[in-house]
């Protein structure tokens, strides 16, 4: 057999030396205080059952190599070994990764390409509105006003609303400037109104009823129930103040206060002969924002009672 050279003979030791410092470390069934001489001799005979013959040197080397860790593995740490362990790993943590970033990926186009534009466009159109759309609506409602009434009162009310809720609109508030417009619809829709004012004469109905004051329990309140009527005959809903609670609703029947003689009047003309024979209270005419009335009233009304 032709010998190998002597570079192949010395790998061999050296692979040979590694191994030795393998095996040692997972050990070959002696005590830790065993003598050297016999680790030796059954490190020969382990390597001679696998039919390796190992040198001298070799078992030297291994036995040095062992006692100076110099074949230990020592983990690597630091920034760069944190990369590497990541990269290796790639394929368990990638996947879940890469659905997250796809996520904030996504969220923040909508973010940027979708709620800003969409935000920016509210608040101009907000503007907008504020600046020019709803002071113009109080100009046009205004002028309507102006020009439908027939009591300097309503123009001198429309005035002051107008000038409240542009001054409302110029501070950016909302609320107010919607609440001016609606004033200002009310007025106009108050002075176009022409009904008649009439006693309600409807079967099971009474027409007049009475109440107990609270602040004063000696008092005695009357009032006649009321309905108004347009030039068709048809009943109207309008905006009533409840006198009890101070809030305004918006009913077709309502009762209105007026001193006991009209009542004592009213409910006569009901039991005489179950229908309201003068049933006239008064007439809300074209231009003008209150009722003339042709009976006495003392100011008062109720929506429930």
């Amino acid at each position: 057999m032709t010998r190998a050279p002597a570079a192949d003979t010395a790998l061999t030791d050296e692979m040979l030396a590694m191994d030795v410092v393998d095996t040692l470390r997972r050990g070959i069934d002696l005590p830790p205080e065993a003598e050297p001489e016999t680790v030796r001799a059954r490190l020969r005979l382990l390597y001679a059952q696998e039919g390796i013959e190992v040198s001298e040197a070799a078992l030297d080397e291994g036995f040095a190599a062992a006692a100076d860790d110099r074949f230990a593995f020592t983990p690597a740490h630091g920034p760069a070994a944190l990369l590497a362990r990541l990269y290796v790993a790639r394929r368990s943590w990638g996947p879940p990764v890469l659905a997250l970033a796809l996520a904030v990926l996504v969220g923040l186009g909508a973010y940027f390409f979708g709620y800003r534009p969409y935000t920016a466009s509210l608040a101009e159109r907000e503007r907008i509105e504020l600046a020019q759309t709803l002071p113009a609506r109080m100009d046009e409602l205004y002028q309507a006003i102006f020009n439908e009434t027939k009591v300097q009162s309503a123009v001198v009310d429309a005035e002051a609303i107008r000038a409240r809720g542009k001054d409302a609109a110029a501070k950016g508030n909302r609320a107010g400037a919607d609440q001016a417009v609606a004033e200002l619809t009310a007025l106009r829709d108050t002075l176009e109104q022409s009904y008649t004012l009439r006693v309600a004469d409807r079967s099971g109905l009474r027409p007049g009823f009475w109440t107990i004051p609270n602040n004063n329990t000696e008092a005695t309140n009357y009032y006649i129930v009321v309905e108004a009527v347009d030039a068709n005959g048809q009943v109207l809903s309008l905006p009533i103040v409840n006198g009890e609670t101070g809030r305004t609703e918006v009913v077709n029947r309502w009762g209105i206060r007026v001193p006991q003689g009209v009542y004592d009047a009213v409910i006569a003309d009901k039991q005489d002969n179950g229908v309201i024979d003068h049933g006239l209270v008064g007439f809300k005419q074209d231009g003008f924002v209150d009722v003339d009335y042709v009976v006495p009233v003392l100011g008062g009304t109720l929506t429930q009672w």
